[in-house]
């Protein structure tokens, strides 16, 4: 088992304290993201310089960054608005390719799944086929991210039903999209949302995962809480063993408080499951 080091809770901190602190872990795979208003991620105006200093840093700390994380939101109902996107995501795609990426985690996109039209559903296929289509031209693949709407709540967020985690919208994208279209399965965001076992989407993925984040939530009243690996109920030895996937998972601890408390939590966790893991 390989596991690297998500982005998102590195999200408020300089990039070279994201590497200095997944050096320190012994981590080889580090994921990086582009777009969102926060300082630990990167923009989408980077310069050939700005591409530069960040692989020069990734190079010094020995550490690899195959896999980026973009903003986007194919379902937006807008028809300028969508199209804007659709072209920022294709600008970033390429930024993505300058950084020597391999994979590109996209979402869907965060209507409500009840709310999306045919028409809306006809446009977040073209986006995301022309997303495909052109990594496949640069030598890379997506990956869709199961993710529901986040509505702020408390401490944290109620998640609600989108095209990426409601199980016929899965499966429709699974039969509408290229075969070389894989999802980024994320359990905990999955748990969040539907009690249905998280075995049965793993089974429902079969090898179009091909990208992974572990992470968790906790309930408290009437919302959920992000947590680390073995900080809440998931049965990671199960599912894992369940899943038909070969590549790096990412620990994505996402709160950004006690991120490096977060992050050893969830590989002591991982490695008490698989004495074997590694970071290299």
């Amino acid at each position: 088992m390989l596991v690297g080091v998500g982005e998102w809770g590195f999200r408020e901190l300089p990039f070279e304290e994201h590497c200095r602190i997944a050096r320190e872990f012994g981590f080889r795979h580090m994921e990086l993201g582009i777009g969102g208003d926060f300082a630990g991620r990167l923009g989408h105006d980077m310069s050939a310089k700005d591409i530069k200093n960040i692989r020069d840093c990734l190079a010094d700390y020995g550490l690899l960054a195959r896999h980026v994380c973009l903003e986007n939101d194919f379902t937006l109902e807008n028809s300028d608005d969508y199209a804007n996107m659709v072209e920022q995501t294709k600008q970033d795609i390429r930024l993505c390719s300058q950084l020597g990426a391999t994979h590109v985690r996209l979402f869907s996109g965060f209507e409500l799944a009840k709310r999306m039209t045919e028409e809306r559903w006809k446009r977040m296929l073209g986006a995301l086929a022309e997303a495909d289509e052109l990594c496949s031209e640069l030598g890379m693949v997506i990956a869709i991210e199961t993710h529901g709407r986040l509505t702020a709540a408390g401490d944290g967020f109620i998640h609600s039903h989108t095209t990426s985690t409601q199980w016929s919208s899965l499966q429709r994208l699974l039969g509408d999209l290229p075969e070389r279209v894989g999802i980024n399965f994320d359990p905990g965001n999955l748990k969040a949302v539907d009690p249905r076992p998280l075995t049965d989407y793993a089974g429902l993925f079969g090898n179009r995962i091909t990208y992974c984040h572990l992470k968790d939530w906790k309930r408290t009243q009437d919302h959920w809480v992000a947590c680390g690996v073995g900080d809440d109920d998931i049965d990671w030895k199960t599912l894992l063993d369940s899943m038909r996937y070969d590549g790096v998972y990412f620990i994505e601890y996402e709160p950004a408080h006690d991120v490096e408390d977060g992050i050893r939590r969830s590989l002591n966790h991982l490695k008490a499951l698989y004495p074997d893991l590694i970071l290299n």
